[in-house]
């Protein structure tokens, strides 16, 4: 079975910095795989393990994610080959964007069998992205997928609901994005990480993808600015939950909170 992983690199949380005027800075922050992806990468890994089958994992974003570090942690976890779309178009890139970048990838690839997503990227997570892919390719697209067991020509998923678990056979080729718990990412051991760098890498430009001037973000970021830290008030109410709950609410409408 031939599988596309979609992967989103982005800045590590942990190297957010905020300035004096509450503003976010990213200039130092390294990097990294999004954690909701690697359990997709991993999901993509045994699927292919267990249909004789070959992983690609695909990306897209700016110059940053074109760096041999970020490349060897992919390929380290199990694809076969990686495809980068690098544009420094793509550094404010919303869902729409991605997604039509995604799509004509894939499609100059030459498709595949099934491409999967994590549930939401890391720094956004507008969980859009391979709803819009499988969309634009005109595939069966599912959701909130937690069990995949390949059949022939289809896959046999589990998606848990609020109060179900659903069970579906889908035709292939089919966008299908994964929830957290569908596996556990492996750890690459050193070996892994050496062969990585012996994987084939392509590299593309939205020219490439013919998407030169023709793609724009259809969302703008007007600011990003961290919360406003404020003391805690510490205020403990204890009374019967009647007496509380009217205590509670004069103290936020006193806060103008309600």
């Amino acid at each position: 079975m031939d599988v596309i992983v979609c992967a989103k690199l982005a800045p590590d949380p942990e190297d957010i910095q905020v300035k004096s005027d509450g503003s976010i800075s990213l200039e130092n922050a390294e990097w990294v795989i999004g954690s909701f992806d690697l359990q997709a990468i991993e999901a993509a890994v045994r699927l292919a393990e267990a249909t004789a089958g070959k992983v690609t994992v695909l990306t897209a974003g700016p110059h940053q994610v074109n760096n041999s570090k970020l490349k060897k942690d992919l390929l380290s976890r199990g694809p076969h080959a990686l495809v980068m779309v690098v544009d420094e178009a793509l550094a404010s890139a919303d869902t729409a964007l991605t997604a039509a970048v995604l799509a004509g990838a894939i499609r100059k690839m030459g498709g595949a069998d099934v491409a999967l997503f994590g549930e939401g990227s890391a720094d956004l997570y507008f969980q859009q992205t391979g709803l819009q892919v499988g969309e634009r390719l005109g595939w069966p697209t599912l959701n909130a997928v937690s069990r995949i067991e390949p059949q022939e020509n289809s896959l046999l998923i589990e998606r848990n609901l609020e109060e179900e678990i659903e069970v579906l056979q889908v035709p292939l080729p089919a966008a299908i994005s994964v929830t957290v718990d569908i596996t556990t990412p492996r750890l690459p051991t050193m070996m892994e990480i050496l062969k990585a760098g012996q994987k084939p890498v392509t590299v593309w430009t939205l020219a490439d993808l013919g998407l030169e001037g023709q793609a724009a973000a259809k969302i703008a970021t007007l600011s990003v600015r961290a919360p406003q830290q404020v003391a805690r008030k510490r205020i403990l109410i204890e009374d019967a939950p009647e007496e509380a709950a009217q205590t509670l609410a004069a103290y936020l409408s006193k806060e103008g909170l309600v």
